[in-house]
């Protein structure tokens, strides 16, 4: 066992927590990375069990100048639960309770440590869901969806995490604790911090309660394939489709080279440059009638062919290529650089035409799928890890799909935030003046700079990704 904090700082923190407070190498181990394979070895790890605890660590560490970095489930995939500069990882695992499910204002009140799925589970008996849907939805944790602005398919209709949460109560870089919102829909009092905290992946205050807002779970539910020529023509569709009155509830989009992945595997799909996955709620009486008019959108030059499901069994059908392409991306390589970026829907064509000419250019498969009713599209670049040179094309031809994806008017991300692994690149992404502004929050916020450290915000002495892609190999060259 070997730490590097002060002996005033864990004689503090070992008093206040007792068992929770732990510093052996195993619990500092199993709190040293996450999805994104990333690896910071805290010194400590914490876990508090309600927010007067939250905030004597946070006061604690402030007064000896230690990080701290907020740890939910570890689903994330950037790095920003990593605790790359050492200090206390603080745990929510012990925080994970559902403290009010108030239906009749349609919002539940909830520690960060509770998992997804489990407050999914809760809310059914009430006729009631929490729209947010990442893929690790049955294991991410609350307070992790909060961090990073989770998203999911269901984000088209429902919104992402911003648009589902009504309040905080956070704990902010001075130890104290700050109440944000409230279980009000509407109110116009003072600066909107709620949306501020939602998406800064604790490096402005470490959440300690949300109230959610739900929405009614739907009284029914069908869905439609749709396969196109080319993603062009695809991409037509999903303005169409956003065009139309009927808001879809999953707007999904794979490329050429997912359908292609999908039938070496066995799944039974057409050969086709693209396919739309759509899917509608509503009332039973209704949904005719919307499932018509997004079959209508649908429609135009180069469909080939169009299957509708209203059952269960045919949705599920519906829904078995999408399911299966996250595994079968493995089938092809065993690394994978999955980031997701933002484009203007319109653009979608463009940046799938791009990442085919890099895809050509570097040597590597490189598949595309995503939330296409919001220009979110996963961009998965595959390799062999044991293969030193594939391994550097692949981290050469990363930057080239950020500089894709902002050339065509997007953005670094849609709902797997910053972290690391996009903190070099955000200086290209903004300009100085606003970066300045969310520098000049982060100092209100945290003065001392201890909360989650290196990430989100790009050092100002760092240079951007242009300037470290000269240091990179030359895709091609």
């Amino acid at each position: 066992m070997s730490t590097r904090l002060p002996a005033g700082l864990t004689a503090e923190l070992s008093a206040l927590l007792g068992g929770g407070w732990r510093c052996d190498d195993a619990a500092r181990e199993a709190q040293a990375s996450d999805d994104s394979r990333r690896h910071g070895l805290p010194d400590a790890v914490a876990f508090p069990h309600n927010r007067e605890q939250v905030a004597a660590i946070v006061r604690a560490c402030r007064t000896h100048r230690v990080p701290v970095v907020a740890r939910g489930a570890g689903t994330g995939t950037t790095g920003a639960a990593v605790a790359s500069h050492g200090g206390v990882a603080v745990s929510f695992a012990h925080m994970d309770r559902i403290l009010d499910i108030r239906p009749g204002d349609r919002c539940a009140v909830v520690e960060p440590g509770l998992r997804n799925g489990a407050l999914q589970q809760a809310l059914a008996p009430h006729g009631l869901f929490w729209p947010p849907d990442p893929s690790s939805a049955d294991n991410c944790s609350i307070g992790g969806n909060i961090a990073t602005n989770a998203g999911g398919p269901r984000a088209v209709k429902y919104g992402a995490t911003r648009d589902n949460v009504l309040g905080l109560v956070a704990v902010t870089g001075h130890g104290e604790l700050i109440h944000c919102g409230g279980p009000w829909t509407k109110v116009s009092s003072g600066y909107d911090l709620t949306r501020l905290i939602v998406g800064s992946e604790g490096t402005l205050a470490l959440v300690v309660e949300a109230t959610l807002k739900l929405s009614p779970l739907p009284q029914a539910q069908a869905g439609l394939r749709a396969f196109y020529r080319d993603a062009a023509c695809a991409a037509a569709a999903v303005a169409r489709l956003m065009a139309q009155p009927v808001v879809p509830a999953i707007l999904e989009f794979m490329d050429r080279r997912s359908l292609e992945l999908l039938r070496r595997n066995g799944s039974e799909v057409p050969d086709a440059g693209a396919m739309l996955l759509v899917e509608t709620d509503g009332s039973p009486d209704a949904l005719p009638d919307l499932l018509a008019a997004l079959a209508a959108a649908a429609e135009g030059e180069g469909l080939l062919d169009l299957d509708v499901a209203t059952d269960g069994i045919a949705r599920d059908r519906l829904w078995a290529a999408r399911r299966a392409l996250s595994p079968a991306l493995r089938s092809i390589a065993p690394g994978k650089i999955n980031e997701d970026v933002v484009v203007p829907v319109s653009r979608i064509p463009d940046l799938v035409a791009g990442v085919e000419s890099l895809s050509a250019a570097c040597g590597l498969p490189i598949v595309v799928f995503g939330h296409a009713g919001n220009g979110n599209l996963h961009v998965n670049i595959l390799y062999h890890p044991q293969d030193a040179d594939e391994t550097a094309r692949a981290q050469a031809a990363l930057p080239r799909v950020f500089e894709l994806a902002l050339a065509l008017g997007g953005t670094l991300s849609g709902e797997h935030g910053i972290g690391l692994s996009k903190r070099g690149f955000m200086a290209d992404a903004h300009d100085a003046a606003t970066l300045a502004a969310m520098r000049a929050i982060k100092a209100a916020l945290d003065p001392d700079g201890i909360l989650n450290p290196g990430k989100l915000l790009p050092d100002p002495a760092e240079p951007g990704w242009r300037d470290q892609l000269l240091r990179e190999i030359r895709i091609g060259g």
